[in-house]
């Protein structure tokens, strides 16, 4: 289920975005699922379309989604493909950390903020000035 906060800071496409890559990420929504269309779905939230639209676009340029023409939008397989990466990325990070002889705890409240700043200023809402 997605619930949009209107009295949220994080801009209502980001808040879409983000719930619904969750659902893929943690295969609520499986491989192959039909997204509702644009229209549809921006009825049943009571959003734009662009707003709905935005939100769709970048799911599919993360890899999220796929587009097939007057078909519609399905959950891609390439989203296993980032849970690979990101899984890789762990384990790199783990080696470093070891290396370093940092423990667990301190490790993973490095990780904890890291993802905090990532989350607050995605690349959507990021001032592209300060990249």
């Amino acid at each position: 289920m997605i619930v949009i906060d209107t009295a949220s800071p994080v801009p209502p496409f980001e808040q879409l975005r983000a719930q619904l890559a969750r659902q893929i990420q943690d295969h609520t929504l499986a491989v192959g699922t039909r997204l509702p269309t644009i229209r549809r779905l921006a009825a049943d939230l009571g959003l734009a379309v662009n707003t709905v639209g935005r939100a769709y676009r970048e799911l599919e340029e993360a890899g999220l989604i796929e587009t097939r023409g007057s078909a519609g939008s399905f959950v891609s397989a390439a989203g296993e493909k980032g849970r690979e990466r990101a899984s890789r990325a762990a384990a790199e990070y783990a080696a470093v950390i070891a290396s370093l002889g940092i423990d667990a705890n301190e490790a993973i409240r490095i990780v904890q903020a890291a993802l905090t700043r990532s989350i607050a200023v995605s690349p959507a809402t990021r001032d592209p000035k300060e990249a």
